[in-house]
This record gives C-alpha cells, sequence and structure tokens, in this order.
C-alpha cells in the first residue's frame, strides 16, 4: 500500500470514524479559486486608481489640442498654467485653490453615497440652495442663539434642509418609481424659487438684490487657518470635508447599513426578498446625500467668502460640479476629497489661462472629457468585474480529482470497483 493510502488511513480510527485533528495542525487548504477572486478584489483599488489617472491624462491631452488650435504659441504655458494651478508659490493662491474646492467636495460627496444605492443624485444642485438658504436664515434671524454654538446650529439647519429637499425624489423613487434623475433636475428649479421667495420675503437687502450679510458671530471658527494663509477664507471647513469623508466612508462600508445600501443598489427586489426595507433605504441614502449637499452651501456662504446669496434665477454650478468630483473618485469617499482638490486645483489654473490670452472657459472644456473619459473607464471596469466573476465560476466547476480513499471515504462513481 502506498504512503498516501497510509497517510488518509491514519486519519480514521479503528471504527471508521474520523479522528479530530490535532491541536495546532491544519489541513484546511485555500482553493487556487479563492486566492484568485481575493487577489481581483484587491487589485479593485488600484484599477479604479489607474482608471481615473487615465482620464486625467486623456483630459489634459485634449486640453494641449485645444490650446495649440486656439493659441500654438502660448500652449506650453498654458498647459504650465492649469497644472500649477494655485501652487504658483504663494500661500494666498494656495488656500483659495483649497476654498474653492470645499463647496464641490461635499457636493461630490452627496453623489457619491446616493450612487451607492443606486441612485443618481443630479439634484444636489437644489439641495445646495435650499442648505444654503437654511443656514443664512438661522444666521441672521437666530438673535437668540449664543455666539458659542451659533455656527454649529447653522450647520444642523443646512443639514436639514438637504436633507428635506432630498427626500422628495427619495419618496417618490420609493414608493411610485418616479425616476430619481427626472425628479431630481426638477427638484433643482424648484429650489431655486423657493430659495428666492425665502430670501426676498424674509432676509432680502434691496441696495444688492440679495440676501443681508451673515453676520461675524454666525460664520464658521478659522482656528488660524486664515493667517497662515493670508488673503484668504480658509477656516475648519477643510477640516469638517475630512471628517465627513471618513463618516461617509465608515456608513458606507463598515456598517449593516451600508450593507444594505449595496444590496439595495445591485438588486431592490432581492434585497427585499432577504428582507431588507428598500423603500426605508433608499429614502435615507437620498436625506444623507441631501444633507451632504446643503453642508456644501453651508461652508461657502457662511465661511467668511464674500459670497452672498442672491436671488438671480441661476442653478447653483456647484451641485454639477460634484458630477464630476464624484464620477472621477469612482464614488469612493475617500478619493471624492482628493478628487475634490484637484478639480479646484485645475479650475484656478483655468483662471490663470487670461493670462496667456486664453478664454477660462477652456478648462470646463478639459473637465468635461475627464467625465467622459472617467464614465468610459466605469464602464470598462465594470466588463472586467464581470469578466474575472465568470472565469472564477468556470474554474468552481472543473473537476478537483479524485478524493483521497480510506474507511468512512466515499469513492467516485467511476473508480469503484463492479464485483461480479
Amino acid at each position: 500500500m502506498s504512503d498516501q493510502s497510509d497517510q488518509s488511513n491514519n486519519n480514521f480510527d479503528k471504527d471508521g470514524n474520523k479522528k479530530p485533528p490535532q491541536p495546532g495542525v491544519s489541513n484546511n487548504k485555500v482553493p487556487e479559486e479563492e486566492l484568485a477572486l481575493t487577489k481581483s478584489v484587491g487589485s479593485k483599488g488600484l484599477s479604479s486608481f489607474f482608471s481615473s489617472l487615465m482620464a486625467i491624462l486623456v483630459g489634459l491631452v485634449v486640453g494641449v489640442i485645444i490650446l495649440m488650435i486656439a493659441n500654438p504659441s502660448n500652449a506650453g504655458q498654458g498647459l504650465i498654467a492649469i497644472l500649477r494651478g494655485g501652487m504658483t508659490g504663494s500661500p494666498t493662491a494656495l488656500g483659495q485653490s483649497v476654498a474653492t474646492s470645499i463647496p464641490i467636495i461635499m457636493t461630490g460627496l452627496s453623489v457619491a453615497f446616493a450612487y451607492k444605492a443606486g441612485l443618481f443624485n443630479i439634484g444636489a444642485s437644489g439641495q445646495f440652495m435650499i442648505g444654503g438658504v437654511f443656514a443664512v436664515y438661522v444666521a441672521i434671524k437666530g438673535t437668540m442663539i449664543p455666539d458659542s454654538i451659533l455656527w454649529l446650529v447653522c450647520m444642523l439647519a443646512a443639514m436639514v434642509g438637504g436633507a428635506i429637499w432630498g427626500s422628495v425624489p427619495g419618496i417618490l423613487k420609493a414608493y411610485f418609481k418616479v425616476n430619481e434623475v427626472i425628479t431630481s433636475i426638477m427638484m433643482n428649479y424648484i429650489g431655486m424659487y423657493t430659495a428666492k421667495i425665502i430670501i426676498e420675503r424674509t432676509i432680502y437687502d434691496s441696495r444688492y438684490a440679495r440676501a443681508q450679510n451673515v453676520p461675524l458671530r454666525a460664520q464658521i471658527p478659522t482656528l488660524g487657518l486664515n493667517t497662515r494663509f493670508p488673503g484668504t477664507n480658509l477656516n475648519i471647513s477643510l477640516l469638517l470635508c475630512i471628517v465627513f469623508c471618513v463618516i461617509i466612508f465608515i456608513i458606507s462600508s463598515r456598517t449593516v447599513f451600508g450593507y444594505e445600501l449595496t444590496a439595495v443598489g445591485l438588486n431592490p427586489d432581492a434585497s427585499r426578498y432577504a428582507g431588507i426595507n428598500s423603500k426605508r433605504t433608499v429614502i435615507i441614502a437620498m436625506m444623507i446625500a441631501g444633507a451632504m449637499s446643503g453642508l456644501g452651501a453651508y461652508m461657502m456662504y457662511l465661511g467668511g467668502t464674500g459670497v452672498y446669496m442672491d436671488t438671480k434665477e441661476i442653478v447653483a454650478s456647484q451641485g454639477f460640479n460634484g458630477i464630476p468630483v464624484a464620477l472621477l473618485a469612482m464614488n469612493h469617499p475617500i478619493g471624492v476629497f482628493f478628487t475634490g482638490l484637484f478639480i479646484g486645483h485645475i479650475t484656478i489654473g483655468g483662471e490663470n489661462l487670461q493670462l496667456y490670452g486664453y478664454s477660462k472657459e477652456i478648462i470646463d472644456m478639459i473637465i468635461a472629457v475627464i467625465i467622459y473619459c472617467a464614465a468610459f473607464s466605469l464602464i470598462l471596469k465594470q466588463l472586467l468585474g464581470r469578466i474575472i466573476q465568470g472565469k472564477f465560476r468556470i474554474n468552481r466547476q472543473k473537476p478537483r480529482g479524485p478524493a483521497p480513499q480510506g474507511p468512512g471515504r466515499y469513492m467516485h462513481p467511476e473508480e469503484t470497483e463492479v464485483s461480479s
């Protein structure tokens, strides 16, 4: 008898029962297919990074082509201006670049979180405006609120306003199956006119045709950032962005609710069959997304930026600018923070293009190309994931070979001896 059969027989006692495993000895082996799947999952973040990087590179190449067509002699200097952005060696320019990024980081976080539940929150602009008017109203009218907590109360008001506005598309999606893209676009314009009515009837400044100035006691604390970056309006909004990006990451990937979000986003019918309340999940997801957009408005209007809420019939662009931030980050909350800084960085660089005879709208064309490339890379990434999963399923169906023989073990049908 061979050594292999002797080793297999040693695993059984004299009655044919399998012996318990010895302490410190493990006979479990990880299948090669599972190892391959683990490696593919581990490389998911790396593939997302390279997909975003390729989208940025293609967008910059297209930008160079546009610069050469418009003014070939200054194309090189124009590209350098875009790449330098706010990093011109001046703390003021760097601080202004970061301050420009803060609102779009929050709206990008809003779009990314809603996408976790399979929802395309294109209504971040409406949630942004309603959250902003809620915060400004409380800042001006909340004279009875102590100075030490007024900025916190205004922040909560902005979150409540954005959450209320985000809940409407969520309710229509959950109970009436109305596409959230259509309803959220409509809510953008309804929010614009609602904010205008609230301003004109409560906190209107007729001298400048806009809302009244936010009192200093309601502005967001700076913690000395404005002195480290002189001439800018940097405050703790930057720290709040980091905090909320981490919180959203934990909620979406480390909690039961995050698992429910993913399940509902992948297959609402299957999630309901598994006992998940998909309607509640969709509504809460849109409310949290709306709260993030409202926070972005709070950070802009109460951050001492010199930007005021006016009554012009224009939808806030910060909500739409959050879409490329989320797409470029592949809807990852931590990635949203860095892509928001990048979009703000090249936006400042686009404004510097005017020094070389170019129109600043060129940077909008570059960002648009980056959006298309990021969306296309997301499609390719999903196709690649399906191919890998299909290969994994095929490998699992392959026979593993004959099982070890011994007492208490069954042989494969093709290996059994037929006695005459």
